[in-house]
């Protein structure tokens, strides 16, 4: 298998499986749009692993079966006709990106066999780091960058959208018995455990989750700062992406912060509306 051949089956899968991210990475030359897509595809690959309804031990042993692939991509010897570890192996060498950052990313998977309940943020926060800082910090190298203050910025980037995410997906969280909000700050607004499963958007709930849009908006402006740092066609993709998930945010903010009734989304239509937005932002900047 070619690496072009390898790097469709990864587009392929990204078209499918990222839905928010896809109509930011258009805007990438292709040859970093390929190694994004070998990323995505990877993740998603790690994500899938402990998402199923298998023994705990299977999903360790797929976990730990990542990270072999993982080794074989870094030692340049990935299975001939594997299409995502053939792009990963290119990619990861193409684009210089440092094996760490995925290794992070596998270990947060792993987290989550583990860990159906977080104490606090800073609890809350190793596991955004792993699962979505990482993830900033992988796609930076795809990018390409100069400046060192970009890294710190595209990880509080990733925590914002996973913040986001862990705010849209509560209640499907909860039908797996995860709960990612921060144990402390449930019991400071008087939210329990039951209340979370049983679907209850309290007032206390309710002002819970208004706490943690206002930290992922801090995370956002953070990470938002990454924009000048990058060349005009990295900026429009992170544009976007950011874009979409502070749309998702607005939404949770409209329904009053009550994630139980449905799930909050951006249409396709109004996705390409931020896509020309972006654009054209970019077009007339100075």
């Amino acid at each position: 298998m070619t690496a072009a051949e390898a790097y469709g089956r990864c587009r392929a899968i990204t078209r499918t499986e990222a839905r928010n991210f896809y109509y930011g990475f258009v805007f990438l030359p292709p040859e970093r749009r390929a190694g994004i897509y070998a990323m995505y595809a990877f993740s998603r690959r790690a994500d899938d692993s402990v998402d199923g309804d298998e023994p705990l031990e299977d999903k360790l042993r797929a976990v730990a079966d990542r990270r072999a692939e993982l080794a074989a991509c870094y030692a340049g010897t990935p299975p001939p006709d594997d299409p995502v570890l053939v792009a990963v192996a290119d990619a990861v060498r193409r684009f210089t990106i440092p094996r760490e950052h995925l290794e992070a990313l596998l270990d947060g998977v792993e987290m989550d066999l583990t860990e159906r309940r977080y104490a606090d943020f800073d609890a809350l926060k190793r596991y955004c780091d792993r699962v979505a800082g990482a993830v900033g910090l992988v796609s930076l190298h795809v990018f390409g960058f100069r400046d060192p203050a970009a890294p710190a910025h595209a990880a509080d980037l990733g925590v914002a959208l996973q913040i986001v995410n862990i705010m849209r997906d509560v209640a499907e969280d909860a039908g797996r018995d995860r709960i990612y909000l921060p144990a402390d700050e449930m019991a400071a607004h008087g939210v329990g455990e039951d209340d979370v499963l049983a679907g209850r958007a309290t007032r206390g709930f309710r002002a819970l989750m208004r706490d943690q849009a206002v930290r992922a908006r801090a995370y956002f402006a953070s990470g938002e700062r990454l924009l000048p740092l990058l060349d005009r066609r990295a900026r429009m993709c992170v544009a976007v992406m950011a874009g979409l998930y502070r749309e998702i945010l607005d939404g949770i903010e409209a329904e009053g912060y009550d994630v139980f009734d449905r799930r909050v989304s951006v249409s396709p239509g109004r996705k390409l509306v931020l896509m020309g937005d972006t654009m054209l932002a970019s077009l007339t900047a100075r």
